[in-house]
């Protein structure tokens, strides 16, 4: 956080000079300093950040693999004429430690085309999918795994 503090430090005034390079140390400092006495921020906890950073990168990579993908499937099942969609509407658990989980699941399963999140109550998801062929696979999807390894 103070490199990204002293960074933003550089770029808003646009040059570089000795001054403000010290001048600019001083602030990142002081800042990092205030957010790590007031808000409860520490060194620790940005580890624990840069961490999770690598699976948060894997997981949009993921997430927009399977939009493709998904976008591929459901223009075949549109433009098929001999093909019968057949909607589902799945219901499935999964038992997570944080909201924010929760959140990025339903958000990630109604972004991917062919599927909506109805409803999220607790651990339980309500997911509509246009064919039951989307359906399959969903509660154990590398979306779940990720989440899993972000939350541990």
């Amino acid at each position: 956080m103070f490199v990204l503090f002293f960074l933003l430090w550089i770029v808003f005034n646009g040059q570089i000079t000795l001054e403000i390079v010290l001048f600019g140390l001083v602030i990142s400092a002081a800042l990092y300093w205030f957010i790590c006495r007031f808000m409860e921020y520490s060194f620790q906890r940005e580890l624990a950040y840069l961490k999770k950073g690598g699976y948060l990168i894997q997981y949009l990579y993921y997430l927009l693999k399977e939009i493709v993908k998904a976008n591929f499937a459901t223009i075949k099942l549109i433009c098929s004429a001999g093909r019968v969609v057949e909607p589902a509407v799945i219901v499935f658990e999964i038992s997570f430690k944080t909201d924010t989980a929760r959140f990025l699941l339903a958000n990630s399963i109604t972004l991917t085309p062919g599927t909506i999140t109805v409803a999220v109550d607790g651990d339980k998801f309500i997911v509509h999918c246009l064919d039951k062929t989307l359906a399959e696979g969903i509660e154990s999807s590398v979306f779940v795994q990720l989440l899993e390894k972000i939350e541990a």
